[in-house]
């Protein structure tokens, strides 16, 4: 996909995953597969339609749920950070070598991060390059909401760690 597009095409987008039903969505893929964008990039219709399966039970979550679940990065992200660290190591001589590694690796992240929170400190918003707290926790647009639902929809998963 061309840089260029690609706001264009996240955009024409959005009202398949922002959807309130599954035939909504589906109607929305439809609408994006006859579009110009959609006829332009027949891969992304393709690969929409191949992971349909797979995408349908996040539908099954209120909107606010969702809205939290497509909008936070910070467990990609850190993931990503700790593959980095870890990839070239080989294998570690014990389990507690590797989590020391990984929690090394998790200090080192956070505080890269609270040193740039620093610097923008003081900023307008539109103004601030750093990123959001990594492991004390992300701030998220109504997260006390999505975090109802999540206790609603899985007591006993989610109530226990409140």
């Amino acid at each position: 996909m061309a840089y260029q597009d690609r706001k264009k095409v996240a955009a024409a987008l959005k009202p398949i995953y922002t959807a309130a039903s599954e035939d909504s969505a589906w109607a929305a893929l439809v609408e994006f597969e006859t579009s110009e964008l959609g006829q332009k990039y027949p891969s992304t219709v393709m690969t929409w339609k191949n992971s349909w399966d797979r995408f349908v039970p996040f539908l099954q979550f209120p909107p606010m749920l969702r809205k939290v679940i497509y909008t936070t990065n910070a467990i990609e992200s850190l993931n990503y950070q700790l593959r980095k660290v870890t990839k070239n190591r080989g294998h570690f001589p014990s389990t507690d070598a590797a989590v020391k590694l990984l929690w090394l690796a998790i200090c080192n992240i956070e505080d890269k991060r609270a040193a740039d929170r620093a610097r923008d400190r003081g900023k307008p918003a539109n103004e601030r390059k750093a990123q959001g707290r990594l492991v004390e926790g992300q701030v998220v647009t109504n997260w006390k909401q999505a975090l109802a639902q999540l206790a609603a929809a899985y007591p006993d998963r989610i109530t226990p760690y409140l």
